[in-house]
């Protein structure tokens, strides 16, 4: 089993990330433009969303302004784009990401990756990638549970590089360290916002808020 913080601050560039474990969960963003540092996390009524933090240089906002969290009736979706809505409009994750695919932000092709944690401790992760065929790779792994103090990492890349290499492989079973923490071990300079969930409790990190 990896160290969540180790692994963290060993990789100047994971992209999105999403952890899952025993009632909890993190989701954090990153960026290297302009246009995808530009963002904060900011409460809604059922979960987050990305906003712009000076909207007049926002220069693209498909692919950065979404709701990465949101409730499913007891269930916790969480995502790196707009699949969000179209798991919750849908009411089935694995449908939902059946009629999702990669970003098409050439050449990287950003996975999509998704979570839902459920009332009973049990989740779901999932990868939407591309092949070179151009086809769409989606893989699904279901969890009954997680012990306290582990969870399961996915992101959007291996790490940095041009084009950014996509996550490889199943989740990653790690250490789960303190919000705090984890805060702290994403690179400076490319860390946007991270937004933590534990036994229904919330907190909200911007780099951009002074955070």
């Amino acid at each position: 089993m990896q160290d969540l913080r180790e692994l963290l601050q060993n990789n100047a560039y994971p992209g999105r990330g999403i952890v899952v474990g025993k009632d909890c969960a993190y989701y954090f963003i990153m960026g290297r433009s302009t246009n995808s540092r530009n963002r904060i996390f900011v409460e809604t009524e059922d979960g987050i969303r990305t906003e712009a933090h000076q909207p007049e240089l926002v220069e693209d906002p498909s692919l950065i302004i979404y709701a990465p969290v949101r409730k499913l009736d007891s269930s916790l979706v969480i995502t790196n784009g707009d699949q969000t809505d179209t798991i919750v409009e849908m009411g089935d994750f694995r449908a939902a990401c059946m009629t999702r695919e990669f970003e098409p932000d050439t050449p990287n092709f950003t996975p999509r990756i998704s979570a839902i944690l459920h009332e009973d401790g049990s989740f779901e992760l999932s990868i939407l990638k591309h092949q070179e065929s151009g086809r769409c790779l989606r893989e699904f792994f279901c969890y009954e549970g997680a012990d306290e103090g582990t969870g399961y990492f996915l992101s959007t890349y291996e790490h940095d590089g041009d084009p950014l290499p996509s996550f490889s492989g199943e989740p990653i079973e790690v250490k789960l360290c303190e919000a705090e923490e984890l805060w702290a071990a994403l690179n400076e300079d490319n860390k946007i916002s991270l937004w933590c969930y534990n036994a229904g409790e919330t907190r909200i990190f911007n780099k951009h808020l002074g955070d």
